[in-house]
């Protein structure tokens, strides 16, 4: 099977892109959220929101889609870290996101792999990304990429459940 053709988000994938971001987080997370939180996510809203900032920003964030056989089937966005007051040269791989009956197919390694190219040809010396402590197959996900949990963690709650992030890093060194 040939990888996924990875293209830039247009308008029209915003609904697309809201289902599997949705659906990925109530299969990701189950267990380490309340299912309560992740019954209440709306792809509806999610999409309202994708088509609200569509266009705006300086175009240094990048949302990427994945397809398959003209089927959009996986979304990841980057952009410059977003390391509070201190700004870095670095990138942060905000989401990514595989429709769950999709899973295994290489296609997060792909959005990944395109990501990670970006940014190396983009100048940043290094991508971080959050990703929450308790989600093994994720974490081994980035590991399998190349990423090192850096020791940063953050606190994250969701109705009440403390769901901590850890930060994992990988540089980006250019080609010679």
């Amino acid at each position: 099977m040939t990888g996924p053709h990875i293209r830039e988000l247009v308008l029209a994938d915003c609904d697309r892109v809201a289902e599997i971001r949705v659906r990925g987080w109530q299969s990701a997370y189950r267990g380490l959220m309340p299912q309560s939180f992740l019954d209440a996510l709306s792809v509806a809203q999610d999409a309202a929101r994708h088509r609200a900032r569509f266009g705006q920003g300086d175009g240094t964030v990048v949302n990427l889609v994945a397809e398959r056989a003209g089927e959009i089937v996986g979304w990841a966005c980057h952009g410059p870290y977003r390391g509070g007051e201190a700004r870095t040269t670095d990138a942060e791989l905000y989401a990514i996101y595989v429709h769950p009956e999709r899973y295994g197919e290489g296609i997060g390694q792909a959005l990944l792999g395109e990501s990670v190219r970006r940014c190396r040809a983009a100048g940043h010396p290094r991508m971080l990304l959050w990703v929450l402590r308790d989600n093994i197959s994720a974490r081994r996900f980035y590991e399998r990429a190349g990423f090192t949990a850096d020791g940063a963690e953050e606190p994250f709650e969701v109705e009440g459940v403390e769901v901590p992030e850890v930060r994992y890093a990988r540089e980006l060194p250019r080609p010679r």
